[in-house]
């Protein structure tokens, strides 16, 4: 049988997927493929040329690339051989005849994955996630990935012709490099089945008792799906809704995990299945029509709103787009439902590829930049260069360094000895006095580069010290340093603390130790009592003066100059405004913006103030300055009080950000209320919705509570606003 006889299932694919100008070059890689390597064959004895053609196919149908990507899967054995088994010079002409007979981009993707053929992989689970970086960082083409998936892809489907030396292997690899990097591309059909596959081989007996337990439930799942959709099919079909339902059962793999996880028998696994609903409409509808179904599911069978997943407004950063939610079903059963449209769908069962297609990039020889920049992009968080001994191109901002044992240590671009310590442990990192790079002895401070290998040199009487937050670069350093910083702080503290203690006994100050540390905090313009006791622990502050302040304090005296102090600075400041444009105020209040979280004040959970609020500071014991608005429930009892704690505070005029304001909702119970609201702050006013919920009533209406980000109070007078208008709402006022 002919080359192209043998093939006739992959021609067959090509003229239904592409032109006939590519059915050409594709009966010719068949054709060159054949001369090369056709007398190669397999474990089992058949052609070598059958696993190439598998991954073409693969390519095809179930990733979706296009020619060049084709071409290189039916030759990639072609150039993995020659490279392994010819000389140099005979390489080069090869992959010069492949590049004039095809194309650069074929010739470039087949030498691509021919270097990840050539990485030799330690199997632990300790360097995993650098060996697929190294995967990775070969593929200057990211096409070369997606190959490479469906070639390994190929490889667990004919597992079984391998010898059994190889099972678990290759089982471990595809379960711990190949599923990973294809969950993170939105290969979801493609991460399942290595799983599958890889969990049959490392794990047989528990894959057959769940493969069983699966078949023995089929019809009573069957049954039950049944039942569960037909009141879903019935109110979409009223409302004019096109649509196909899917019922997917949870992959082996999945269900092990979650059974493992849990520590439960397969009968405890509740969400065995989900419920697929696919929508057929037009792009524009899409939102809409997905958000409907939700409301109308919504009003049939009570949903979680925990386990809610709105990946529509803001989808992943692979494409996938989905509305999840997850409801009651009754007997203690919860059914996960997804709903999407068809080109969701599509973007969701081919990843990558797919979302690019539907945005009109073409798949041709013509491939867009755009869709290699994207799927770059996705992989910069485990993707670089290997070093100039590995001979590879650099992607992204991250290096490779090595331990004197010739151990993988990933860092980021810029990291220093002192990160290279902490990356090793935590106990190195905090006695580390330097190090010798390449058998060069360097400071801490020292920045690595690709490929060095790094000894660390360490001193007993060495401890962390503030300005190393200034030399490390990652996190896990930034993170060690800081909490040995905490550590040392809160042990002062405690001295400090002990020590005032005892001295405010021995004085015999009639006061309670908060309400002195309080005062102490205000003299001397501290945020928290901690500040205050590290400060004594350390005779920044002599504690012998606190006597004085304390008993001028107690007594009045005071007081007394404070209120002359405040009386003056009253009069100063009404000149001030009297003399200032309209709108300034005192440069002495707390000035609140978006950088909130980076210094130490918080916002008062009891009144949750937001930009355009009056508001006020209110000093805490220990936990810095909590802001209030000015008409919080607890504002009148904090200024009687505890006058001494109040400080002024005022937004930042031109702050920008985004608050969480809580909006409730009194309303008639009817249906689609929920979506229509929905529709109000997601598509009219665009906030991001965080939350909404609704409880019934006994007089026939509803109160719920919907939260949202906004940018400032006048946003949230539009949103109440706006939602009045909805048809049923009776009231709505923020809380």
């Amino acid at each position: 049988m002919d080359v192209i006889s043998r093939y006739a299932d992959l021609l067959a694919v090509v003229d239904m997927n592409f032109s006939p100008v590519t059915r050409d070059a594709v009966v010719r890689a068949l054709e060159f493929a054949d001369r090369r390597i056709g007398d190669r064959t397999r474990y089992d004895g058949s052609p070598l040329l059958d696993h190439a053609v598998a991954v073409a196919r693969i390519v095809i149908t179930e990733i979706g690339l296009g020619r060049n990507s084709a071409v290189a899967a039916i030759l990639h054995d072609v150039v993995r051989i020659c490279h392994k088994e010819a000389s140099c010079d005979e390489f080069a002409a090869l992959t010069a005849e492949i590049e004039a007979q095809f194309s650069r981009e074929a010739v470039g993707i087949a030498v691509g994955l021919c270097n990840i053929s050539d990485i030799k992989l330690k199997v632990s689970k300790e360097q995993a996630s650098d060996f697929r970086d190294m995967i990775v960082s070969y593929s200057e083409d990211p096409r070369v990935i997606l190959i490479k998936l469906a070639d390994r892809l190929e490889v667990m489907r004919s597992l079984a012709i391998f010898p059994r030396e190889k099972h678990r292997k290759k089982s471990w690899e595809s379960l711990n490099l190949y599923a990973q990097i294809a969950h993170k591309l939105g290969l979801y059909s493609i991460k399942s089945e290595l799983e599958d596959i890889a969990l049959k081989y490392l794990e047989p007996q528990d894959y057959d008792h769940i493969a069983g337990k699966l078949s023995e439930t089929e019809a009573e799942r069957k049954a039950f799906i049944a039942g569960f959709i037909a009141p879903i099919e019935k109110v979409l079909q009223e409302n004019g809704v096109k649509y196909h339902i899917k019922s997917r059962t949870k992959s082996i793999f999945s269900i092990w995990t979650k059974m493992r996880k849990q520590r439960v028998p397969f009968e405890g696994v509740y969400d065995i299945f989900a419920i697929r609903i696919i929508i057929d409409c037009e792009k524009e509808a899409e939102k809409r029509l997905c958000w409907l179904t939700f409301s109308l599911i919504s009003d049939i069978y009570t949903p979680n709103t925990e386990r809610m997943r709105d990946w529509i407004s803001i989808p992943k950063s692979n494409g996938y787009e989905s509305l999840h939610t997850t409801v009651a079903a009754g007997d203690n059963k919860w059914v996960e439902i997804q709903i999407r449209t068809e080109r969701m769908d599509e973007v969701a069962e081919r990843g990558i590829a797919a979302h690019w297609r539907y945005k009109g990039v073409n798949q041709g020889a013509q491939t867009s930049e755009m869709w290699l920049g994207r799927l770059r992009e996705l992989m910069e968080d485990t993707t670089h260069s290997l070093a100039q001994r590995f001979d590879a191109h650099p992607a992204t901002s991250e290096i490779f360094v090595y331990t004197p044992n010739g151990d993988i240590r990933k860092l980021p671009e810029g990291a220093t000895v002192l990160d290279f310590a902490f990356d090793i442990h935590t106990s190195l990192g905090s006695i580390c006095s330097g190090g010798k790079v390449n058998n060069r002895a360097v400071p801490i401070k020292e920045v690595l580069r690709n490929g060095d290998i790094v000894e660390i040199l360490t001193q007993k009487n060495q401890t962390p010290k503030a300005d190393w937050l200034n030399i490390v670069v990652t996190a896990k350093a930034k993170s060690k340093i800081r909490s040995y910083l905490r550590e040392e702080r809160a042990k002062n503290a405690r001295m400090g603390r002990e020590e005032f203690e005892r001295k405010l006994k021995n004085w015999k100050i009639e006061t309670s130790i908060d309400e002195a540390v309080a005062y102490l905090c205000r003299h001397f313009k501290l945020r928290t009592g901690t500040e205050l006791y590290e400060m004594i622990a350390t005779q920044k502050i002599e504690i012998g003066s606190t006597k004085e302040i304390l008993t001028r304090w107690l007594s009045g005296e005071a007081e007394e100059e404070r209120r002359q102090q405040a009386a003056e600075a009253e009069r100063r400041k009404a000149e001030q405004i009297a003399n200032r444009p309209p709108r300034q105020v005192s440069s002495d209040a707390l000035v609140i913006d978006d950088a909130i979280s980076k210094i130490e004040y918080k916002l008062a959970k009891c009144c949750n103030p937001i930009n355009g609020d009056e508001v006020f500071g209110f000093i805490t014991i220990n936990s810095g300055v909590t802001i209030h608005r000015t008409d919080c429930p607890n504002a009148s009892r904090m200024r009687e009080q505890y006058p001494y704690r109040i400080i002024e505070a005022r937004w930042r005029s031109r702050a920008e950000g985004a608050f969480r304001a809580s909006i409730t909702i009194i309303a008639q119970d009817a249906s689609g209320l929920a979506n229509q609201i929905t529709e109000v702050i997601s598509r009219d006013l665009k906030l991001n919705m965080r939350s909404i919920s609704f409880s019934s009533r006994n007089d026939g209406t509803v109160r719920g509570t919907v939260v949202v980000e906004v940018p400032g109070t006048g946003m949230v007078d539009m949103l109440v606003h706006s939602v009045l208008k909805v048809k049923g709402v009776v009231k709505a006022f923020r809380n």
